[in-house]
């Protein structure tokens, strides 16, 4: 168990060895020609609303979702309440997309009133966020954690998780009741957790995606919690996306996921090149 310094941070780490390759850059069987360069990230983001017990719940978006990434192909998926079984299923899809292992990381919700994991109703298992990506080949690693500040109300307590390699991809979903909460949680993230991990493991371009309960340009707003140096792209509601703008340009379409839940899903592109 690795442990930031910060209060309240539950971290977890796991080291896996190869170079992680975000885009279609696998070496194929019995080549001696090298991979090509990945030119750019192709992420998507969902949230699922599957924990079974929110009024969105479906039954259905898991299903949805498997769908959505033989369709699109993503090199990353960013995954915002779901089970943690769910990373699993979405994993071996994604694997067989493009035919090789994949990483992938889950953190839990935690529950204030008992200490534990948020349950998920549909199954008993731990509900919180997850990613699956296209596996590295060098040692990267899966960080997560919680946030010192919470809504005092919701029992539900709100998390972040990163996989850390040649660009940092991380996922949270802040809180959904308390918009102060919400913009102090977005606040620690930007400001405290990220600095804090580009310091420990060096820097490197990051991508965060994930369902921040908070709208740009209008209450609550996100616009106070995004720091210089990154660029922004959002579904109109309450899903973001922001780069670093030593990457390039992103671009992003939304994906109807046929009313399995109530968000659509975010299809983005990064380039592995850009300026600042």
């Amino acid at each position: 168990m690795h442990r930031l310094d910060w209060r309240a941070m539950a971290a977890r780490r796991s080291l896996v060895f190869g170079a992680w390759l975000l885009v279609a850059a696998a070496l194929l069987g019995g080549s001696v020609a090298p991979p090509p360069i990945p030119q750019a990230v192709r992420l998507l983001q969902l949230n699922l609303c599957a924990s079974g017990q929110a009024a969105c719940y479906t039954g259905r978006s898991i299903d949805e979702a498997a769908k959505v990434i033989r369709e699109t192909r993503p090199d990353v998926v960013t995954l915002n309440e779901i089970c943690e079984g769910d990373v699993a299923t979405l994993g071996a899809v994604l694997a067989g997309v493009h035919g090789e292992p994949v990483a992938s990381g889950f953190e839990a919700a935690p529950d204030r009133p008992s200490g534990g994991p948020t349950i998920c109703g549909r199954n008993g298992q731990p509900y919180g966020i997850g990613l699956v990506a296209r596996r590295p080949a060098a040692p990267f690693e899966t960080i997560g954690g919680v946030y010192p500040v919470q809504d005092p109300v919701d029992p539900e307590e709100r998390a972040w998780l990163c996989l850390l390699a040649a660009v940092d991809v991380c996922t949270t979903h802040l809180a959904g009741f308390d918009a102060t909460a919400a913009l102090h949680q977005c606040q620690h993230l930007f400001g405290v957790t990220l600095p804090a991990l580009h310091e420990r493991a060096g820097y490197r371009p990051t991508i965060v995606a994930g369902d921040l309960n908070l709208r740009y340009g209008a209450p609550p707003d996100l616009r106070p919690c995004i720091p210089p140096g990154y660029r922004w792209l959002g579904d109109g509601g309450l899903q973001h996306v922001l780069a670093t703008t030593d990457l390039a340009v992103p671009t992003m379409r939304a994906i109807d996921l046929a009313k399995t839940t109530d968000h659509p899903g975010l299809l983005v592109t990064v380039g592995l090149t850009g300026t600042a």
